[in-house]
């Protein structure tokens, strides 16, 4: 991707990556709740999460995330390690990755001031306010304590709550494509029957993402197949074949998913 710069509808499929950032997530000991919500609101945008990363707190392995991430999408959106103990390191690894120093941003520490209490901003604190040169502040509107965006890498807090509210407050400086929409139709066949005829409509719609879920449910076998782009024609038109094949296998085909 050239300059790190994205371009406009039509041009080419916008493209990101999640990086999730925490030994916590990796431990088991929390659940990452932001990956999906990233994911549906850049889809509603025309933006494909094509890539996601979970990444120990470690300066070298957030800094290797970072570089080869920001040089093969359009955008990348990180979580978690910007709070104010030792182990929030995010800020440090990615000023690293761009070759760029970090300090105290008199406009993120105004902030802070403006929030606590007179005596309440110590120095743990104001470890939020360590910003890399050159980055532009990212609205916190919940604990205050800012993100901040350097090129195209956007950088997050890992709380959901606050996440979410600082990816809505950037969301109208994406530029996607056109919105990606999906098609979900379910069968109670197996995988193993489905599979060949699949693979044959994918190859009619190479511009479709098609993938099969299996289940088991009331002591059937079934299959979910969803097909997602951006032409509705051809997302129409690769749903229909699908649902002949269930047919022609004596099967009535479910639009949507089976509870």
């Amino acid at each position: 991707m050239a300059e790190n710069q994205p371009r406009g509808p039509g041009e080419h499929t916008v493209t990101a990556a999640m990086i999730v950032i925490g030994n916590e997530i990796l431990s088991g000991r929390v659940q990452d709740k932001n990956l999906n919500f990233i994911a549906t609101r850049l889809n509603a945008l025309g933006i494909r999460l094509t890539e996601a990363r979970v990444v120990i707190d470690q300066h070298d392995a957030i800094v290797k995330a970072v570089n080869e991430t920001r040089a093969a999408y359009d955008y990348v959106f990180t979580s978690g390690g910007i709070g104010p103990t030792h182990d929030d390191i995010t800020a440090d690894s990615v000023a690293a990755a761009f070759c760029v120093g970090i300090d105290h941003n008199p406009e993120a520490v105004a902030i802070l001031e403006a929030h606590y209490q007179p005596g309440m901003l110590n120095e743990a604190r104001l470890r939020m306010a360590r910003i890399p040169d050159g980055a532009e502040l990212v609205e916190n509107p919940v604990s205050h304590a800012p993100g901040f965006r350097l090129e195209n890498v956007y950088v997050f807090a890992g709380i959901p709550s606050i996440m979410q509210a600082m990816f809505e407050s950037i969301r109208h400086q994406l530029i996607g494509g056109a919105p990606i929409q999906s098609i979900q139709v379910t069968s109670y066949l197996p995988e193993g029957v489905i599979a060949g005829p699949l693979g044959a409509i994918q190859a009619d719609f190479p511009d479709l993402d098609m993938g099969s879920y299996p289940f088991y449910r009331g002591q059937r076998f079934g299959t979910t197949v969803v097909f997602r782009g951006t032409d509705e024609a051809d997302l129409n038109a690769a749903a229909e074949a699908f649902r002949d094949i269930v047919r022609q296998n004596d099967q009535e085909p479910i639009d949507g998913e089976v509870s």
